[in-house]
């Protein structure tokens, strides 16, 4: 197996995780958190996706974040701030991501993650090693960045599906 197809097999696993934290939930039940200063399902699955938004952009010449050009920030009651990725939110912004619909978050995550899948899908083993983030000791490789998406996703993937779990019957 190719390293790119190892990526893909974990990228891959996020769409089922995704939509099986927040298909069916409506708007309120998105917006519902399980105590003061919490974080939502809504929020959890916004902000993954925010955050493979970004990075992945980064690595890909030339493109710029869907968030800020698929239309998308209205559906959540925010302003396409390409900045904005929920990384230091304070209780108040988390209260303020508030997705339309399930539909509105399968959306912005579905495009991303096409972008990623295809970005995946070019890549060759000798990128891996390229450094792309020099702010960090060691600096950061490709793969590196790559690896750490995915753990980031998987884990609020994981958050959502149990704050779903915590929801008032």
């Amino acid at each position: 197996m190719r390293v790119n197809e190892l990526l893909a097999e974990g990228y891959g696993r996020l769409p089922d995780l995704v939509r099986g934290a927040v298909e069916g939930l409506s708007a309120d039940q998105l917006h519902w958190a399980p105590g003061p200063g919490a974080n939502s399902i809504g929020w959890l699955v916004w902000h993954l996706t925010r955050v493979q938004d970004d990075h992945i952009t980064d690595l890909v010449d030339g493109a710029e974040q869907l968030w800020v050009t698929g239309g998308y920030a209205a559906r959540f009651g925010l302003k396409p701030q390409a900045h904005d990725t929920g990384y230091g939110h304070t209780p108040d912004q988390v209260e303020g991501v508030r997705p339309e619909s399930t539909e509105a978050l399968l959306e912005y995550f579905d495009a991303v993650y096409a972008r990623t899948r295809a970005f995946i899908g070019r890549l060759t083993e000798d990128e891996l090693d390229r450094i792309v983030d020099e702010r960090w000791d060691p600096p950061v490789s490709l793969a590196v960045r790559l690896v750490s998406i995915l753990d980031d996703d998987v884990q609020h993937a994981g958050q959502a599906a149990y704050v779903r779990g915590l929801l008032p019957q």
